[in-house]
């Protein structure tokens, strides 16, 4: 017999792009997931800001990073996550999990456990890597980090 949280039936949740920011010197594409078709809660998103913030390693531009990434905010019963993803040593994404119970996102701290994304967070991973693939380690003309940066996705997964 499974756990509780185990038999509910997978339910698709809205995966939108929301706007480039600026945190510091790193410049990160935000995304929010929420179920049921309904946008993420403004407090999860600056929650989220927040806490990437306050993980993203300093300096952004070093010889093992471009400054750029994406950042992702996570609206889900019954944690609210935030995922602070960069660039580093040209074709890694590095990450930090955070989460917080879905009524307090202020409180967003390292996720315990090793996960490493949910499916539909990685959703947002797989089109980063091939956007990241295409524009800057693939290019013919050599890494094109703004063109990255106006790639987005959305989807309902």
């Amino acid at each position: 017999m499974h756990p509780p949280s185990l038999d509910l039936p997978y339910q698709p949740r809205s995966v939108r792009f929301l706007r480039r920011a600026e945190l510091d010197d790193w410049v990160v594409k935000l995304y929010t997931i929420a179920p049921h078709g309904r946008p993420a809660r403004a407090e999860v998103v600056d929650a989220a800001l927040r806490a990437a913030r306050g993980v993203l390693p300093a300096p952004a531009v070093a010889p093992d990073r471009y400054g750029v990434g994406f950042v992702i905010a996570h609206d889900a019963p019954p944690l609210c996550y935030a995922l602070a993803c960069w660039w580093a040593e040209k074709n890694e994404v590095h990450q930090r999990i955070l989460s917080a119970p879905v009524d307090r996102p202020e409180h967003l701290a390292p996720h315990p456990g090793e996960a490493v994304g949910c499916v539909w967070e990685l959703s947002v991973t797989d089109f980063e890597r091939r956007a990241w693939i295409t524009h800057v380690l693939a290019n013919p003309a050599g890494p094109d980090l703004e063109t990255y940066l106006v790639r987005e996705y959305n989807d309902d997964v």
